[in-house]
């Protein structure tokens, strides 16, 4: 603990404290010691984040400002052996100006197709296609294509006219890199050429259109040479080809592609010429890139780094190369530099000449090794050929958005978003594109994806709120903040469930409905288990029949109603069952029918039901038992019959059919006993209508003819229900109608109720239940007062008949 508290240039007086506050003063040195180094860990973490950028463009150590020391943990005594590489910071500077602004032909980012730049064909076995060669003439007669990307303006000029021209999409050179056969020379072994040091060889930094040409012709006359390039891709959407580096075996050239960006189709020549050799290492991104900046393509390539592949090297960058090679070890910190720097310090022109400077002795010396590791055969180099040719055949691709292109970098996150969570995560990124294209920059400097999950989850609910998600804040973030937070309010308007789209992006092609299935057996194609609300939907499925409605029984009596279940009644659909345990409906005299399968199912099943079977004589060689001891107590057989009871196999299917059909019988019968019922009482049960006209009946014949000593007929009485059984019941009286010329019109008057009889009737009484209380209430006239009015006088109850509970 000293010693680490001395690196960080803390007080380490542990030991020589006294024993009496040794703990306590410890203790208080640790907590120093620790606030010092997370200090210093918080500043380095701002640094990396970019939180405290320094807002001077990059610059090497030897053009950097002398820095004062602010902190305690930088005391070092070994500040003086600080080499000049230790101190370059790998920042992007600020106040760069966009070289896109300076280029001749606007960057195209519009959401086509990329279009090759080629309009000349050098080195052609097949001519160009004629839209490339004229697209660039029509382009300029176009006045309305003008401000538009060359591209762009293509594309356009095709849908307009309704012309397709799919050779403008093809790779120019297919044709030639399909015919390639790689020179002789080539494949023979080697004679290894030493590298000049780099002291005695001339670099030529190029950045006009005559030193160029120039270049050009030097590089038509060579056999081989290397190529390299630098690229950028932090401030520019589809990125930058900032830098070009070629060597000779006698020179080396740097290129400056941003100044001759629209110039640099004149390499072709050199480039496409299958006599000449172009040596790359890591050539994948260097073949697109070079489409898509300057229409350049590779015929007769050489890819170090596959070479480095088939050698199994270990390590097949070019660094470990240069160190196994040429034991020349290089500062690849500059490979993250921001390559747009003009002028270019010279530690990072010197870092761009090392990458091809010694790149065509490595090309000698693996084309030696795989020489030797193929005894003296061209196999192997043939294998690295093939590869180099198959990576120059490779086309650029522009980034193509679309609705669902959010779900590939919604996958990779492997996060849960709920329904609104989503919508803003497809919204913000549908934003962040737009921005991007539109003002030519990354999407990683518009807004970072960890920045955009981070908003996409957090869902805030004030400007404020975006901003506290990002740290560092993007500049466009900070500019565009309003329409952010109009799209995450229009995301937290969505309705919150659970996100059928997320689960489908974990796992493609699940089902629709990802119900825990009771039946294993049931399977993404098995039509038994679709959802009964589904069944309406399924026109091409046909569920199994559906039962008829209105039919107690399945008999043809079921059928006069006629009318079909309707589609949300409960819909029988036939499940998944495991059949081959059933018994076989097969008689005894076939049972040699049995497939392999029903018989070994039939063994197990006698298997579980008979536990001593192996005891038991086959059916086919009877073994002798002698009948003595089965009614021997002394002998196993007698034992084992007694306890178990075991017959043959045949003898207990046959009793069971014989069961079955006796419960098969049994049933029929019953059945048929309770389907004669029914229709008996089907016929005797008088209908509801027929009822209610006998009661009125019977009430009116009450009110006329009641007086003392008369009783109510007793076939007029209301049936009991279910008090007696069907054929005990008796068949109602015709029904007649009540002649109202013999009635008592004084009813009418409303003054009183008509008499009631002074005995006891059990007919009557049976009509004053709860039921028909009803009818009492309409028999008695109505006040002139409300009901519910209770007026404060003593006589209420006299005066007004109310009714009787």
């Amino acid at each position: 603990m000293s010693k680490v508290m001395q690196y960080h240039g803390c007080r380490s007086h542990i030991k020589d404290r006294s024993k009496a506050t040794e703990l306590e003063d410890k203790f208080d040195l640790l907590v120093d010691s620790n606030d010092v180094i997370l200090e210093r860990v918080g500043i380095l973490l701002d640094e990396a984040a970019g939180v405290n950028k320094n807002q001077q463009p990059i610059l090497p150590a030897g053009m950097q400002l002398p820095k004062t020391i602010v902190s305690s943990w930088n005391r070092k005594g070994g500040e003086s052996h600080r080499t000049k590489s230790e101190t370059f910071r790998l920042l992007h500077a600020k106040n760069i100006t966009r070289p896109q602004l300076k280029f001749r032909e606007k960057i195209d980012n519009s959401n086509t197709p990329f279009v090759p730049k080629l309009f000349v064909k050098p080195n052609a076995l097949k001519p160009l296609p004629e839209a490339l060669a004229k697209s660039r003439r029509e382009r300029k007669e176009r006045p309305e294509d003008l401000d538009v990307p060359a591209a762009l303006a293509d594309f356009l000029h095709q849908q307009r006219t309704q012309q397709t021209e799919q050779d403008m999409f093809a790779h120019p050179y297919q044709y030639e890199l399909e015919h390639f056969v790689p020179p002789d020379e080539a494949l023979e072994k080697p004679q290894l050429q030493m590298y000049r040091p780099v002291e005695d060889t001339p670099c030529h930094f190029i950045s006009t259109l005559d030193e160029l040409v120039e270049l050009n012709e030097k590089l038509v006359s060579c056999k081989e040479f290397a190529v390299d390039l630098e690229h950028h891709s932090y401030r520019s959407f589809l990125g930058l080809t900032c830098l070009m580096q070629i060597s000779t075996r006698m020179e080396d050239f740097i290129i400056d592609t941003l100044e001759l960006r629209s110039d640099m189709y004149i390499l072709n020549e050199a480039f496409t010429d299958p006599a000449i050799v172009k040596v790359l290492h890591g050539a994948d991104s260097d073949v697109e890139w070079l489409q898509k900046d300057f229409g350049l393509y590779l015929v007769n390539m050489f890819d170090t780094h596959q070479a480095a592949r088939l050698l199994n090297l270990g390590r097949h960058s070019l660094d470990h190369l240069l160190k196994l090679y040429c034991h020349v070890e290089t500062d690849k910190r500059y490979q993250l530099a921001d390559w747009r720097i003009r002028p270019l310090p010279e530690e990072m022109i010197q870092y761009a000449r090392d990458d091809t400077h010694y790149l065509l002795y490595i090309y000698d010396k693996v084309r030696e090794a795989l020489w030797e590791r193929g005894n003296g055969q061209p196999t192997q180099l043939q294998v690295v050929w093939q590869r180099s040719k198959d990576i120059c055949l490779k086309k650029y691709i522009k980034p193509i958005f679309s609705e669902d292109t959010y779900l590939e970098l919604y996958r990779r996150q492997k996060k849960h978003l709920n329904t609104q969570q989503l919508t803003a995560f497809k919204l913000l990124f549908a934003w962040r594109d737009k921005m991007a294209r539109q003002e030519d920059e990354s999407t990683g400097y518009v807004l970072p994806n960890h920045m955009l999950l981070k908003i996409a989850e957090e869902l805030p609910k004030e400007p404020q709120g975006i901003i506290a998600c990002c740290n560092p804040i993007p500049p466009l973030v900070r500019q565009q903040i309003n329409e952010m937070h109009l799209l995450i309010q229009q995301a937290r308007e969505m309705p919150l469930l659970k996100s059928e789209t997320a689960t489908a992006v974990k796992k493609k092609g699940s089902l629709p409905n990802p119900e825990r299935l009771e039946n294993h057996l049931f399977g993404p194609h098995d039509n038994s288990r679709v959802p009964l609300d589904d069944i309406q939907n399924l026109s091409a499925l046909e569920p199994a029949p559906v039962l008829e409605c209105g039919s107690l029984f399945s008999d043809s009596e079921g059928e006069m109603d006629g009318t079909r279940i309707l589609p949300n009644s409960t819909c029988l659909v036939a499940t998944a069952t495991i059949s081959i345990f059933s018994e076989p409906d097969v008689d005894e005299g076939n049972e040699k029918n049995l497939t392999v399968a029903q018989q070994k199912a039939q063994r197990i099943m006698e298997s579980f039901e008979n536990p001593f079977r192996m005891y038991l004589p086959s059916e086919q060689n009877p073994a002798h038992i002698s009948q003595s001891a089965k009614f021997d107590p002394s002998s196993k057989i007698y034992e084992i019959s007694n306890r178990w009871k075991l017959m043959s196999q045949a003898q207990l299917q046959k009793e069971a059919k014989e069961e079955a059909k006796k419960k098969a019988v049994q049933q029929r019968a019953a059945r048929e006993q309770v389907q004669k019922e029914c229709k008996a009482t089907a016929e005797n049960i008088v209908s509801v209508r027929q009822q209610a006209v006998q009661e009125q009946a019977s009430k009116k014949r009450e009110r006329i003819t009641s007086e003392p000593g008369t009783e109510t007929p007793k076939q007029e009485k209301k049936r009991p229900k279910g008090s007696q059984q069907p054929e005990e019941q008796e068949m109602p009286k015709q029904f007649t109608p009540f002649d109202y010329s013999k009635s008592n019109f004084k009813v009418f008057a409303g003054n009183s109720k008509s008499k009631q009889s002074s005995q006891f009737d059990p007919a009557k009484q049976a009509h004053t239940g709860k039921k028909f209380s009803g009818a009492n209430k309409l028999q008695h006239p109505a006040g002139n007062k409300s009901m519910s009015y209770l007026a404060g006088k003593s006589d209420r109850g006299s005066r007004h008949s109310w009714p009787k509970r």
